[in-house]
């Protein structure tokens, strides 16, 4: 396989999401960087986590998937992060309980900006969970003012993350992804429009996803919708539309689709894959991740037929 050279920096929180009877090691963040790493694609993962067990088990998968250690600091008081799961009853949902004061809470700026100083990344990813804390938002900033990397961002409106926190995330990103979920909140919190989203090619639709990428100076503005594929709204106005992607077995989660659809887009972005040709294996490969239970395989075996295919 061929390996790329082009580095990319992924901030924010490695976690375990505990179920009571198991733990598994989660955090879109972490997700996105150990599918970039199964790639070939160098990757600096910046996160915090604490000097207990399930720190060790972060360091430890980051050694399983090659990943260099540099950006991952160690709190001597704060827990590694943690988030509680329970079974609700009602069709196997669950509810989750996002601990608090956590060690990716507390992402400190001078380890990060070194890491980040001689890994050199081409591309920042990021997403809104580890910025609901004052110190790893400082951080982040920081980063961000130190070089002029490619911000992608990942929006997730989840318990903790407040609006501001989104309007700030939005405002240093290029390119942003989101459900349809989330890019409802967005036109109910910053445009006059509220279109029903069941129809990316909708006049209003489009106006309002335009008058987003005006507001936040986007590049790039990308929609996934499930079974329905993805839309990918640019700056000069155009839309590329990428189909679903066929699932290679039975649904079995959903569970970190979205980080995988993250990670393929950045490694078709980094080693210069058209976009449609981006959006159709970032697809494809949220949709063989939906056919295993979690966010990331048990094996590395699973990455060997779109390594094949893609890039041998």
């Amino acid at each position: 396989m061929e390996h790329s050279k082009q580095t990319i920096a992924v901030f924010g929180e490695a976690l375990v999401d505990d179920f009571g009877d198991h733990q598994v090691l989660g955090g879109a963040p972490f997700n996105v960087a150990r599918h970039l790493a199964a790639f070939g694609q160098a990757v600096l993962m910046v996160t915090r986590v604490g000097d207990d067990a399930n720190g060790g088990r972060v360091r430890a998968e980051c050694a399983r998937f090659g990943m260099d250690l540099a950006g991952v600091q160690v709190d001597a008081e704060r827990p590694t992060g943690r988030v509680l799961v329970e079974r609700s009853g009602d069709g196997g949902s669950h509810r989750f309980a996002i601990l608090e004061d956590q060690a990716y809470d507390a992402i400190e700026a001078g380890p990060a900006l070194a890491a980040c100083a001689e890994g050199a990344p081409d591309t920042l990813y990021f997403g809104t969970l580890a910025l609901r804390a004052p110190q790893s938002q400082r951080t982040l900033a920081r980063l961000m003012e130190a070089d002029t990397a490619h911000r992608y961002l990942d929006l997730n409106v989840r318990t903790g993350v407040t609006e501001r926190c989104v309007y700030h995330s939005l405002h240093a990103a290029d390119v942003v992804k989101v459900n349809e979920e989330e890019l409802e909140n967005l036109f109910g919190w910053y445009t006059h429009l509220r279109p029903v989203t069941d129809d990316m090619r909708d006049a209003d639709v489009r106006n309002a996803c335009a008058t987003l990428m005006r507001i936040f100076n986007l590049q790039g503005l990308i929609v996934t919708l499930g079974p329905r594929g993805t839309v990918y709204f640019g700056a000069d106005g155009g839309l590329v539309e990428a189909p679903p992607a066929a699932m290679p077995g039975a649904l079995v989660d959903t569970v970190g689709a979205g980080d995988a659809f993250s990670a393929v887009f950045l490694v078709g972005r980094a080693r210069g894959w058209p976009l449609e040709q981006t959006l159709v294996r970032a697809n494809e490969f949220a949709g063989a991740v939906c056919c295993i239970a979690g966010a990331v395989p048990s094996s590395l075996d699973f990455y060997r037929p779109f390594i094949d295919s893609w890039l041998a």
